[in-house]
């Protein structure tokens, strides 16, 4: 059973190998089953060791048994109860981990030369320092498989570019939630192209019934001249746009349309001010001065 396995994965291998070299497979799961290969011939290899541990065994209590030892010799044999030993001093554990040897035995750690009567002893490396020495050198194998064998880890510009990946998604959501926070005590004057662009999309599909298609006027009033029913501020025109004025047809917005979007059609509208598109309406409600593009202009 044990051989045929061995001839089932030595089998797998020599079929994958030119699947692997026509590059059928991708990068990351080769990695993988490389690493799976890896991984399953460790696992025979230990496998292996007990087996031939258990045949030692065998082979030994079979020849006890021929030289006519009992079982329960064999069992001593084969099991010695191991002598407790005495428990050490404080002393003596303290200089065995840092490899120092009692204050009697430095004579034999002299070394054979000496300046002014200072002579040197040959102390060892402490175990703690080689212990420390040998893990760095299993992590730095561990950290060479992770990062550039299997690839199974980023490698610090990959990480950074995910990191700046993830990061621009949160900084979108955080801004979509942040653009839907004004109203018209906060609201703001901006001339970005993308605001004014989503601001005209959203009238032209909503207020060119009544506005025009310029906002020259048809039911509802010109939007491009100096007059203005319910004031000029980009704070009216949101105020206007959110609660609208039933008594005179306009509707409100507030449950169509979100913050943002009012937003944006209210800065759309202040940047349509002296366009004087053709058919406009004649002026209706007060003259005022546009002081929202004054602030802009100085900012």
């Amino acid at each position: 059973m044990k051989y045929q396995r061995i001839i089932l994965i030595s089998a797998f291998v020599l079929f994958i190998q030119p699947v692997m070299a026509d590059g059928l497979i991708p990068g990351d799961v080769m990695n993988y089953i490389a690493y799976g290969v890896v991984v399953g011939m460790l696992l025979l290899f230990l496998i292996a060791m007990l087996v031939l541990v258990k045949t030692f065994n065998v082979l030994a209590r079979v020849m006890l048994k021929q030289q006519g030892l009992s079982e329960a010799e064999i069992a001593e044999q084969m099991n010695p109860v191991k002598e407790k030993k005495a428990r050490k001093p404080k002393a003596e554990v303290w200089q065995k981990l840092l490899s120092l040897r009692p204050l009697e035995e430095e004579h034999e750690l002299l070394i054979q030369h000496d300046y002014d009567g200072i002579q040197e002893l040959d102390n060892p490396i402490p175990g703690w320092f080689m212990y420390l020495f040998y893990g760095t050198i299993i992590f730095g194998a561990g950290y060479l498989l992770n990062y550039h064998v299997f690839k199974t880890g980023q490698l610090q510009y990959a990480e950074y570019k995910t990191e700046m990946a993830q990061a621009d998604i949160e900084k979108k959501a955080f801004l979509s939630k942040a653009a839907n926070r004004v109203d018209e005590n906060t609201v703001k004057l901006v001339k970005d192209p993308a605001v004014l662009a989503a601001g005209e999309g959203i009238f032209k599909a909503n207020c060119v019934a009544c506005h025009g298609d310029h906002a020259q006027g048809n039911v509802g009033p010109n939007l491009t001249d100096d007059f203005w029913l319910h004031g000029s501020k980009i704070n009216d025109l949101f105020k206007t746009i959110k609660y609208g004025v039933l008594a005179k047809g306009m509707p409100t917005w507030e449950k169509q349309l979100s913050p943002k979007q009012i937003a944006d059609v209210a800065n759309y509208v202040k940047s349509l001010h002296g366009t004087h598109p053709a058919g406009a309406k004649e002026p209706q409600g007060t003259k005022e001065t546009d002081t929202d593009d004054k602030l802009a202009a100085n900012k």
